[in-house]
This record gives structure tokens, sequence and C-alpha cells, in this order.
């Protein structure tokens, strides 16, 4: 299991990029040659293969967002969970990591993603997992757990409020 924290910035620890995405799989003790292959790999798949150099404090939100994605990636985990994916991004930023998100989940890999934004994400949801104070409320599909969900913090989705058909954030 890999986590994408909220905060990118309290994931990301090494010098440059190539570093930061590095520290997993060297922590691992695997060879040269396969931390340069996972390496390699998730910042294709991230798009950050020409900041591989750079300075982690000098990218945007979205793109530490992404980096924070690399490093998990480069785990090479079958379950991903993203805590908060969408804060403090703006719109390019949160296409970005949703793009990203469905392309792990047609990849194989299990997402789980913990949000009170469901607008970002709910057109894309297979399942809905209410819980409060620890303890699971609520399981079901995205029309059955809509309904009610304010009375656990959630915002009903902006669609849902307003009888509209929920959409993607990509359309």
């Amino acid at each position: 299991v890999g986590m994408v924290f909220q905060d990118a910035d309290s994931q990301i620890v090494g010098e440059t990029v190539c570093d930061d995405v590095a520290f997993g799989p060297e922590n691992l003790c695997l060879d040269r040659h396969e931390v340069e292959r996972r390496v390699s790999l998730a910042l294709k798949s991230v798009g950050l293969t020409d900041l591989a150099d750079q300075r982690p404090h000098l990218l945007s939100a979205g793109e530490k967002k992404r980096l924070a994605i690399a490093g998990v990636l480069a785990m090479e985990p079958k379950v991903v969970v993203f805590d908060e994916p969408f804060s403090n991004l703006d719109y390019p930023g949160v296409k970005q990591v949703l793009e990203q998100i469905l392309s792990l989940h047609k990849a194989g890999h299990t997402i789980i993603v913990t949000t009170h934004d469901l607008d970002k994400i709910i057109a894309h949801a297979e399942r809905l997992i209410i819980m409060k104070d620890g303890r699971l409320v609520r399981d079901g599909s995205p029309d059955e757990i809509v309904a009610g969900i304010e009375m656990f913090g959630v915002r009903e989705p902006f669609a849902s409020r307003n009888g509209m058909e929920v959409a993607s954030w990509l359309s």
C-alpha cells in the first residue's frame, strides 16, 4: 500500500526530483539499475521526466503532488491511497492529479481517495464509504450514498444538489 499525503511537502525528502523518487527503492536496498528503472518509469508516468534534476521546493503545488505520486509509484504498490488529493491545487493541477488517479486505476491499481470534496471525484467513483468517529456508517454506490450525505459533514456534490447529471472534471 502506498499513500500520497494531502500536503506533498510533508512527503518530499530528496534534494532533487530524481533523488526524491529514488528514496523509497534505495531504502529497499534494490540494486542501482532497478532503482533507476523504477525512478524513470515513475517520473515518466507523472510527466516529470524533464524536471528530474530540479529542486523540489521550486516546483508548483501540482508538480509537487505529482512528485509525491511518483515517489509512491516507485515502490510499485498494488493499492494507492490519496488523502485529500485536490487540496491546494488550481484547476490545471486538479485535472493532472485526477488524470493520474484514473490512469493508475486503469493500470490495475486499487485506488482509495479520502476527501470532503466529492465534486472532483464522484463521476469516477465505483463505491463510497462514509466513516464517522473511526467507524463505517455507510457503504455503497455513489447513487446510494449521496442522498443524506450532509448529515455526516460532507457537502453533497453540486450536480446532485441541483438535479443535474454528475460530470467529470475532465469533460
